[in-house]
């Protein structure tokens, strides 16, 4: 999956998969925050969002690691990385009038 592309079309469900201080500190806008420690513990949850599930933390490990843990999960799932490369993909996407 190409993650510009999904950001371009606003597919799927952005998901931070770090802690709530760290969400709270600063996140994606309409990001979903699931720890990357909760994650099996809330399937179901994750189960009612859009798919593909976009995911990303502070620099990737977690992210990387949500993402392997999910798709063994069977979810459609890709790891974005570091929060400020999504955040950079939609500050290109933002329309100039």
């Amino acid at each position: 999956m190409n993650l510009k592309k999904l950001i371009e079309n606003k597919e799927g469900t952005i998901v931070d998969v770090r802690t709530p201080s760290e969400y709270m500190g600063g996140h994606i806008p309409d990001a979903v925050n699931i720890p990357v420690s909760d994650l099996l513990q809330r399937v179901d949850e994750l189960r009612e969002l859009k798919q593909p599930l976009i995911l990303y933390c502070a620099s990737g490990g977690r992210s990387a690691m949500a993402n392997y843990m999910l798709k063994e999960q069977k979810f459609e799932c890709v790891d974005a990385g570091s929060w400020l490369t999504i955040n950079y993909l939609l500050s290109q996407n933002v329309e100039t009038v």
